[in-house]
C-alpha cells in the first residue's frame, strides 16, 4: 500500500468522508469476534468457516477476473502460499474466541502491532528503540493482567489461541512483504486466491468433522444467517473494498492508524453488546494493551 501516490494534504471535508468509512470497517472488525462466537461452536467452526468466505468468494472472482487472469504462475503460486497461512490465522482465531471472552479476543489479537515490528528488526538485524522495547514489554504485562481478570489463574485455551493467532498475522505480514513473487500483483487478485484458498483448506478439514457447511446451513435460524451474513459482507467484502478505495483517496498511515482502533471496538461490542465483564485486573490490563500497542505503533514508525 505504501507504494501508491496520495497527495500531500487532503482537504478536511474529503478526509472525513474518507475517514468515516474506514473508521466503520475498524468497528465491524471489533464487532465480528462477538458475532463469530455468537453464531460458532466448537463443532461448527469449520463449517461457519466455509460458508461465510464461500459466499463472498465469487463476488471477489467475478469483480477481479481480468486481474487473475494477469496473474502469472510464479504469482498463484505466492498467493496460494499466503492463503495457507491465511487459513491457520482464521483457524486460530474462530476456535480461540469460542474459547475465550470477545473482548479478550480483540484486545489479544491487537498484539499483531507489536509482534510484527519485532519480527521485522530479528529478520533485518536492526535493534529496537528503546521506546518500542518498553511498548512491547507494557502490551505484553496489558495482556497478563487483561487474562487474570477473574483472578490469577492459568490462561484459557482460547487467550492462548488467540496469542497464537497474533502470531501468526505477523508470520503472515512478513510473507506478504518478502515473497518476491507477488510483490508486483494488484490487491484484489491476491486476495482471491488466498481465500479461495483458505476455503479449500476449510472444507477439505470439514470433510471429517462432525457437521458439513450444509448441515450447519440448515440449522441456522435467523438469528444466525444474520451474523454469518454480517461477517460475510460487511467483515469480509465491504471491508477489503472500503480499504483499496481509501488507500487511493489518502495516506496508508491515516488508514492504518483507524483500523488501529479494532480493540478499542472488540472490547466495547463484548461488554456493550455481550454482556462480558472484565473485572479490575482484566479492565486494568485491557487499557494497557491500549497504551502499549498505540506508543509500539508511534515508537515502531
Amino acid at each position: 500500500m505504501s507504494s501508491i501516490a496520495v497527495p500531500r494534504a487532503v482537504a478536511p471535508r474529503r478526509a472525513w468522508s474518507t475517514d468515516l468509512p474506514v473508521l466503520l470497517v475498524a468497528v465491524v472488525w471489533g464487532a465480528s469476534y462477538l458475532a463469530a462466537k455468537d453464531i460458532t461452536t466448537a463443532r461448527t467452526v469449520l463449517a461457519v468457516l466455509v460458508l461465510r468466505f464461500a459466499l463472498v468468494l465469487p463476488v471477489l472472482a467475478v469483480v477481479g477476473q481480468r486481474s487473475l487472469r494477469a496473474l502469472t504462475a510464479a504469482q498463484w503460486r505466492g498467493a496460494a502460499l499466503l492463503g495457507l497461512i491465511l487459513a491457520g490465522i482464521f483457524l486460530l482465531e474462530t476456535y480461540g474466541v469460542v474459547h475465550t471472552s470477545a473482548t479478550n479476543a480483540g484486545l489479544i489479537i491487537s498484539l499483531t502491532m507489536i509482534f510484527t515490528p519485532l519480527a521485522e528488526a530479528a529478520v533485518t538485524r536492526t535493534r529496537p528503540s528503546r521506546g518500542f522495547l518498553g511498548a512491547a514489554a507494557l502490551s505484553v504485562l496489558g495482556v497478563l493482567l487483561l487474562t487474570q481478570g477473574a483472578g490469577f489463574s492459568r490462561p484459557s485455551l482460547g487467550d492462548l489461541l488467540m496469542l497464537l493467532a497474533a502470531l501468526a498475522r505477523t508470520l503472515h505480514v512478513l510473507a506478504m512483504s518478502r515473497t518476491k513473487a507477488v510483490r508486483g500483483a494488484d490487491a484484489l487478485p491476491l486476495t482471491t486466491v488466498q481465500l479461495g484458498t483458505a476455503v479449500a483448506v476449510f472444507a477439505l478439514l470439514s470433510t471429517g468433522a462432525d457437521t458439513t457447511p450444509w448441515e450447519t446451513a440448515a440449522d441456522f435460524g435467523v438469528r444466525e444467517w444474520a451474523g454469518l451474513l454480517f461477517l460475510s459482507v460487511f467483515c469480509t467484502l465491504f471491508a477489503f473494498f472500503v480499504q483499496m478505495w481509501a488507500v487511493r483517496r489518502t495516506s496508508p498511515s491515516r488508514v492504518s492508524l483507524l483500523l488501529g482502533t479494532e480493540p478499542l471496538w472488540a472490547a466495547a461490542a463484548g461488554i456493550a453488546l455481550g454482556g462480558e465483564r472484565l473485572g479490575a485486573l482484566g479492565l486494568a490490563g485491557g487499557v494497557l494493551v491500549l497504551l502499549g500497542t498505540a506508543w509500539g505503533r508511534g515508537a515502531a514508525r
